[in-house]
């Protein structure tokens, strides 16, 4: 497993790009937790993913993009859609859209998909170099500790080819506040931004 320090390490972003490209898994810092990423349209790289993490093939994986023009070219936004992203996006919000055209077995056979793009320019210079997709699932077994150091994570997990070590990320150790936007607006994990939040912005 290459471990490279963020900021220390020159071309540490570029080398974690070299490695999604080749299927790879990379362990990566946004402002929530560290997480686990791969190349999103890349089925054997998803299904790694699943076995690092010991995640039933049942529960989806969300994926992570670098703006709201890439959110577009794998997900459906409509009207609220759209206002909450220009809101809160960047950060700690994960949009579940109609998904375009990504693998069955990331979205586990739904027609949805889970979108955030970080508020980490880190996070977000990597899936720039990449120009793709990677997935944004926190770097720990299923139902386990998520992760604030690369401790921590390599604690839990093995398998991963790449860690860009971003130092301890926020303590409080709060995810994404996720909202399903297919139909009526729906909370599905509250999270950094709160419900009420959300709530009075939608009207």
């Amino acid at each position: 497993m290459e471990r490279l320090r963020l900021g220390t390490d020159e071309g540490a972003v570029a080398r974690g790009a070299e490695v999604l490209r080749s299927g790879g898994l990379v362990v990566y810092p946004t402002e929530t937790l560290y997480a686990l990423g791969a190349n999103a349209l890349d089925a054997e790289a998803v299904a790694r993913v699943y076995k690092i993490k010991k995640r039933p093939l049942g529960k989806p994986l969300s994926i992570a993009v670098s703006s709201l023009e890439m959110l577009h070219r794998y997900a459906y936004l409509d009207e609220k859609a759209q206002r909450l992203a220009g809101r809160f996006l960047p950060g700690p919000l994960t949009l579940v859209l109609r998904k375009k055209d990504l693998p069955e077995i990331l979205t586990s056979g739904l027609p949805k998909v889970g979108v955030r793009i970080p508020a980490d320019h880190r996070a977000l210079e990597l899936i720039e170099r990449f120009g793709k997709p990677v997935t944004a699932t926190s770097a720990n077994i299923t139902e386990e500790i998520p992760p604030i150091t690369v401790e921590e994570v390599l604690e839990q997990l093995t398998g991963v080819d790449l860690i860009l070590d971003g130092g301890p990320l926020d303590p409080s150790r709060v995810p994404s506040t996720i909202v399903d936007m297919v139909g009526e607006p729906k909370v599905l994990r509250e999270g950094r931004i709160k419900r009420e939040e959300l709530e009075a912005f939608l009207g």
